[in-house]
């Protein structure tokens, strides 16, 4: 991550619910790591993960707050608000550790947020 712009358009593709924008940043043999589930492993599972967010959470908006960025490794801290498939309102507040690989393609992810009572 030598730039937020991957940040950038990361948390775009979040925000638009769009998982194939989503997979064009992330390498073939990415890895996943989120609370209260075992690691994901391979681009065709984490995209499997964001498309069941999508669906359990159909409203959700995340805020980049900050980025800490030293070499290929950044640290992105966010908000996030939206409403449950049940309807009830949701927020939280995290961190994202992103790891880019040779190709210029995120290789790692790792969450770290307030609130894991909802997952």
């Amino acid at each position: 991550m030598p730039n937020n712009i991957t940040l950038n358009r990361f948390f775009d593709a979040l925000n638009r619910r769009d998982p194939k924008q989503i997979g064009t940043l992330i390498a073939e043999e990415a890895e996943f790591y989120f609370p209260k589930t075992k690691p994901m492993r391979g681009k065709d599972q984490i995209i499997r993960f964001f498309r069941i967010l999508f669906h359990l959470y159909p409203e959700l908006l995340f805020q980049l707050e900050r980025t800490i960025i030293e070499g290929k490794t950044a640290a992105a801290h966010w908000k996030n608000r939206g409403i449950n498939r049940k309807g009830k309102p949701y927020n939280n507040e995290g961190i994202t550790i992103f790891q880019e690989g040779d190709e210029g393609l995120i290789v790692f992810m790792s969450d770290f947020f307030k609130d894991t009572e909802n997952f």
